[in-house]
This record gives C-alpha cells, structure tokens and sequence, in this order.
C-alpha cells in the first residue's frame, strides 16, 4: 500500500539523494551519446598535430660540459695578490650570463665563419666581402662597432645556445656546466658546442692574463712611487743625524743616550762604594772614641797582615805557657820568649794604625770617584730636554722610513709573483665532456608532442562535449527536471511516425492510439501518466486535470486528448474542456472548431449538457472552446467557470482540461485556480530549460503541479542518456522521497 511520508522524512531523503556525489553510470552515458563528437574533436586534433609535428624541421643538440675550479690559485712561497671569490650561484650566473653575452659570442661568429653559414648568416650581400671572407688578423676588439651581418649571426647563436649549471646537490654546489648548442645538422651543432666551449676556457685565461698584465703594470708604476719614498725617508734620517751630531749604533740607541746610562750606573756603583766606606769608617771612629781596641773592628782579620800577625802572637803565647811551666820567669829562654810577644805585640798595634788609615783613605777616595761622575753626569744634564725631542723626531722619521722599506719590500715580492702569472695560470675551467655529434633529433619530441596532442584531443574533445550539454538549453533527462523544477517526471512519450499508428491498414490519429492500441508503448505511457498523476494523492485522488506546457509546439493538446481517451478505455467517465481559447487546438484536432462550446457557455448559454458532445471512438465527452472571445482570461476567471467546474465535478469521474501555453499568457494561471493538479509537458531536448521554470513558478501554487511529462522523446539519442531519460514517476526520485510502498 502506498502512503505519503511524513513532512519530516522528506529532509531527509533529498539529503542522501543530494551526497550521493560521483555517478559512474551517468559518466558512461554522457560518453556513450558524445562519442562520436568526442571521436570526431580528437581525429581532427590528432591528425593537426601530426601533421604539424611532420612538419617541423628536426633540430639536433649537442652538449659540452665544462667544471669550473673554485679553488683559489697560489704562488708558492707567497699569498696570490689576485684571487676569485668562492664560487657561488651568483657566480655561476654571471658565467652563464658571459657565455650567452654578445661579446663573447662574436668570437666564436668570427672564430666560426658564421656569417656565411646558411643556418646562422645571411651570406654574402651586395656582393661585398664579409668577415668570414677577410684574412684574420686576430681578434676583434670588443669595443669596435658589429657590422649587421655579425649581428645577426650573433643572434642566430644566442637563440641556438642554452647553459644550464649550477645545480644544488645534497653536499654542494655543482660547478659544472652544460652549454648545449641547437643546429638542423648534427655535426655542426657538436662543432659549434665544442667551439663555444673552448672558447670560454681561452676567455677565462685571457681574462686572467689580462688582469695580471694590468696588475703588473700597475704594481711597476707603484714601485716607482714607493721606491722615491723610500729613499727620501731614509735621506731625512740620515741629513737629521748629522744635524744632530748622532751616531747610529747596532741597536739604533744615540751616543748620549749611551754615555748617560753608563754614567748613571757607574754613579749609583760609586754612591753605593762610598757608603759602604762611610760606615766602616764611622765604626772605626766609635771604637776609637769610646778607648775600644781597633782589632775589635770586623773583618780586620782580612786587612793586610794582621791575620799572619795574630797568629805568631798565637804561638809565642803558646811557647811561653810552655817555657813557664817548666822555667821560672826569669830563665832566658822565658825572658826571650817574652821580648818576641812584645815585638809582635807592637807590630800588630802598627798594622791596626796602618789598616785604620787605609779604610780612611778608601772612603776619601770612593767619595771623590762619586763626586766626579755627580760633576760629569752635571756638565751633561743640561742637554737632556733637547735630545728626548730630538729623539722623538729621530724616531718618527726612522719609522716612516722602516714602514716604506717594508711596504717598498711587499710590493717588490709581489710585482715578481705577479709577473710570473702573466705568463703562465693555472686553469679555472676546463672541458671535462666534449660535444659528439646526436644520433637523433632533439626537435621535435615526437613522443611527447603526440601525448600532448592525445591529451589535448581528449580534453578538447571532452569539454566541447560538456560545453554542448551545457548549451543545450532543453532537458534530455529526469535528474535535469528534478534537479531544477524539484518536480517529477509523470512519463516519457516517445515521437510516433505514421507507420507506427497503423491500426487494420488505417493510420489512426495520435490521440485516439491509446484507445485502439492500449498496450503499445504509447499507451503504456500514457496510463503511466494517469497512475501518476492519481498517485499524486491517493487519499483525495485529484479530478480536474490542468494539462499546459511553457511555449506552443510542446503536443500538448495531443497528450491532453490521449489522457482522455486513455481514462475513457479503462471505464472512466471523462471531459475533455478546450480551455485554448485563443487558438482551440483540441477542437480543432477532433473536428469540433465550429461547434458552439465554453465561450458560449460561459456568455450565456444556459445549458451545458447541451454543448457537450461525446466521441463516439473513444468514449470520452468534449467541450470545444466554441466561438472567439477577446477576454479569454476574465472568462475563464468568471463565477461561471467556477460554477461550470463544480457542476462538471459532480457528473464526471475526471475532467481534462486543456490550457494555453503559459510563457506567453496569463490564462493557465487563471485555470490552475480550479484545477486539483496541472501537468506540465515538455519537449525532450527542445525546450528551454529557464522558460520553463519560470512558467512553472508564475503557476499559482507551486503544490499543484503534480510533475512534467516528457512529450516527442528521440529514442535513439534519449537511449544514450541512460535510464534517466525514461524514468516516469516511480522510477523518479521525487517519487521515492515521498511514497514507499
């Protein structure tokens, strides 16, 4: 059993609908009915781009490499005066950037004879010699003007010559690079990368020597200079010695400076003498004073003879103890011993007085020696203030001329260094890979060009297909009508040739089909309309059947006419009203356009039943419009049509009604005030899209249009769109959001 879903479910199930995303089915039916314009875009671009890459002049290219050296170069024993920086991307650049520079091109145009080759000159013009043609007298400078031939084969080069290095590994920088050089003969693309190659090295140790020519001459010029600064410093110092009266030692110390250190010496020597002197004689002077014996004073021991002296004294004194204990005091040989104690006794008393004297005489003549140094170091002092500014000036030219015979000395060294790099340097660069002629072309990349022109036919093809699709302004399926008129589709009538509506030998007129025939495919789909439209609402199936489309043309009339005659076959009491009062179609298809009918009806006539006829075929009553009117939509507004509608509701199980077009006037919209449903027909792949929108929103209630019948489907093309294209109500998705069996 069928029922309607509650208002809440709905949300819900047009949410699903709506993520359900990606449709392979509907991908494949696009490309099942755009195949043949898809197959037809890609041939063309296919067949374009072959035949462009066939006629693309094939271009070889040959490719040298060359390492740069970042190390820098020194002369042994000495630091290089003239140094690169470390090599860095900014180098590398600007390597590039001479490779590909007009200067350094001209070299190998002129090296190469260019001018005259046919791929990168002109030739010879106006029958005048060209450089190729000239002897060589060596190397353009590259400030002279470039004739225009040169010019142009320069730039012939520069487009066929391209540099790639410099590329960053996962340690360092490559200093590698690859000039590669594009030519139409393979040979002469490998002789010109090698050419090109070479010719960087060459520049690169030209440049070298060029700079260290301009540095020697440079370094020459500054030993000149400092060569005269060195000798008038040093001329300076010596014209301010013998100024001075000055003397140069080994250790660059003046004679006066010398002689009064030695003074000052000898003077503290002597001071110190003096005093040492001083104080023995002052002891002596104290023993003296207070009566104390001489020999008292230390060290006398050490004074001349009184150490010998002392000790005879000794022994007599021993001699005589001894004498004594054996003799008396006056035995002789005691009396003799005593005379020799006295002798040594005075002799030791007149040592005393002699050593006395002596220390006395060393201290008067230490303190002479002091005085007369004090007296020589005073006759010089008075030219003490004048030699420390004389020195001071001594030593300020002595410096300036140490500092110029150093700098005079660092130049000299690096003038000889550099004179030995002018005329040899080691290499910053070198050819590591030389150029060989290709085996094979390098332009055009056929593989590529064909995988472009492959993906570029399948995008053209596809998105002109699209775009097709998208400028077809009609709907071809159920998801279209659902997606934007959120409506149903009821049924898919297909178009019906004449020999499809043969009936006994008879062609039978489209309408009447489904009575005669109503289990052919016309009338499948007509009944399939019908059950639609009851199932619209099945507690209160609806009775008054608007039937209108949005343009004339749509077969409307033609649907509403087999509508009927569908409903009269299955037993159902129906009317078929001509409510086109304008142009009468319905009448005019069953024969009944001179017939009095609602115009009249609805002016005055006071029967109905009178105006009404019945089709004697297909069972079904008809009201034709009748006769012409000027206000067809206050008619058919009128008390009288609501009252006609109710009158017909009570008599008739259904009642059809047939309306204009609703784009160009207002009468459906007046109808579908009395209507319980409208059916809106569309013509497959024919109709516009917005048009029938917008005639579908101006319908007064949005609710009673029970869904869009598909008129005048092209089976052979709608079979490409897939299942959409013959989807009737239960097959749609409006069905299934509302109704669930």
């Amino acid at each position: 059993m069928l029922h309607q879903l509650p208002a809440s479910a709905r949300p819900t199930l047009g949410k699903d609908e709506a993520e359900r995303g990606f449709d392979l089915q509907e991908v494949l039916n696009f490309c099942w009915r755009e195949w043949k314009f898809i197959a037809v875009v890609f041939t063309a671009v296919l067949v374009v781009g072959t035949v462009y890459t066939w006629r693309q002049i094939p271009l070889y290219t040959a490719t040298s490499q060359v390492l740069l050296d970042p190390r820098k170069e020194k002369a042994a024993g000495a630091e290089a005066i003239l140094s690169d920086d470390r090599l860095d991307y900014a180098m590398i650049d600007s390597q590039m950037a001479i490779i590909r520079s007009t200067v350094f091109l001209r070299r190998v145009v002129e090296k190469e004879r260019l001018v005259s080759d046919p791929e990168f000159g002109s030739g010879p013009a106006h029958g005048g010699p060209t450089v190729a043609d000239q002897p060589e007298t060596g190397r353009a400078k590259d400030d002279e003007p470039i004739p225009p031939d040169v010019a142009m084969s320069i730039e012939a080069l520069k487009g066929a010559v391209s540099v790639r290095g410099g590329s960053q590994t996962q340690f360092a920088i490559s200093y590698l690079l690859s000039i590669s050089v594009t030519s139409r003969d393979p040979a002469r693309a490998a002789r010109l990368a090698n050419a090109v190659a070479d010719a960087f090295v060459v520049d690169k140790l030209d440049a070298r020597f060029e700079a260290a020519k301009r540095a020697s001459a440079w370094l020459s010029d500054r030993l000149v200079e400092l060569k005269n600064q060195l000798r008038e410093s040093e001329e300076a110092v010596a014209h301010f010695r013998d100024e001075h009266g000055l003397i140069q030692s080994g250790s660059n110390i003046t004679l006066n400076q010398q002689q009064l250190s030695e003074l000052n010496a000898k003077l503290v020597a002597a001071r110190a003498e003096a005093a040492e002197k001083k104080a023995r004689v002052d002891l002596l002077a104290s023993i003296q004073a207070k009566g104390g014996n001489i020999q008292n004073l230390p060290d006398i021991e050490k004074l001349g003879a009184m150490a010998s002296l002392h000790e005879q004294e000794a022994k007599i004194s021993q001699q005589e103890a001894e004498l004594l204990t054996r003799y008396g005091n006056t035995h002789p040989l005691v009396v003799n011993i005593r005379a020799q104690h006295h002798d040594i006794a005075r002799a030791i008393a007149a040592e005393s007085q002699r050593v006395a004297t002596s220390i006395k005489n060393d201290y008067e003549l230490a303190k002479a020696r002091a005085t007369a140094l004090e007296r020589s170091l005073q006759e010089v002092s008075g030219q003490t203030s004048i030699d420390d500014a004389t020195t001071v000036r001594l030593r300020e030219l002595e410096r300036t001329a140490a500092v110029n015979k150093s700098l005079f000395e660092d130049f000299l060294q690096r003038a000889k260094i550099t004179e030995e790099q002018s005329k040899f340097e080691a290499r910053e660069a070198r050819v590591i890979t030389p150029a060989l002629t290709p085996g094979g072309p390098s332009y055009p990349p056929n593989s590529r060009y064909m995988m472009i022109t492959v993906l570029l036919g399948l995008m053209l093809g596809v998105g002109g297909a699209l775009a097709k699709e998208m400028l077809d302004a009609g709907f071809t399926t159920a998801k279209q009508v659902e997606d934007l008129l959120k409506l149903p589709v009821l049924t898919s009538i297909g178009r019906m040739q004449k020999r499809d509506r043969r009936v006994d030998g008879k062609v039978v007129p489209l309408p009447l089909y489904p009575s005669l025939k109503p289990s052919s495919r016309y009338g499948e789909a007509v009944r399939s309309l019908r059950t639609g439209i009851r199932m619209a609402d099945v507690d209160n199936p609806p009775k008054i059947i608007q039937i209108t489309s949005a343009v004339p043309g749509e077969g409307k009339t033609t649907i509403a006419i087999s509508f009927a005659a569908s409903a009269a076959a299955a037993g159902v009491k129906v009317i078929l009203i001509d409510a086109d009062l304008r142009r009468a179609s319905a009448s005019h298809v069953l024969g009944l356009d001179k017939d009095k009918g609602l115009v009249d009806l609805l002016v005055g006539q006071p029967d109905a039943k009178s105006l009404m006829q019945l089709h004697k075929e297909a069972r079904f009553w008809t009201l034709p419009a009748g006769s012409k009117t000027q206000n067809p939509p206050d008619l058919l507004g009128s008390e009288r049509m609501k009252s006609l509608m109710e009158g017909l509701r009570k008599t008739f199980d259904l009642i059809v009604i047939d309306t204009p077009p609703a784009e160009p006037v207002i009468d459906p919209v007046v109808v579908s005030q009395l209507s319980d449903k409208v059916v809106f027909v569309i013509r497959w792949g024919s109709t516009t899209r917005e048009m029938v929108r917008r005639s579908v929103q101006r319908m007064s209630g949005h609710r009673k249009v029970a869904g869009v019948a598909f008129n005048l489907v092209n089976d052979r093309q709608a079979r490409r769109y897939g299942k959409h294209a013959y989807a009737n109500y239960y097959g749609s998705r409006r069905y299934k959001q509302y109704y669930v069996e």
